[in-house]
């Protein structure tokens, strides 16, 4: 069961490595409505910015930590034949 959870957050196949700037962005989603809805600029603002990072992460980390290793790989097979 724990190496499951471990591939999960950990490998390729269960894409857990942007979780958590996904959760942030999601948070900051809630804070910029929230602060619109309320009519508190400074609110819509950190929760604009908070939503913005957390895309750019999860972005980020996807490229970073999922699709480089695969394409690592898909050159070492390419340049093997």
């Amino acid at each position: 069961m724990f190496q499951r959870l471990a591939t999960l957050l950990n490998g390729e196949a269960g894409h857990g490595v942007t979780l958590p700037a996904t959760l942030a962005g999601m948070a900051g989603a809630v804070l910029l409505a929230v602060g619109a809805v309320n009519n508190q600029d400074v609110l819509t603002i950190i929760g604009g910015v908070v939503l913005a990072v957390g895309l750019l992460a999860s972005s980020m980390a996807q490229h970073m930590l999922i699709e480089y290793p695969i394409y690592e790989r898909l050159d070492k097979m390419e340049g093997e034949e």
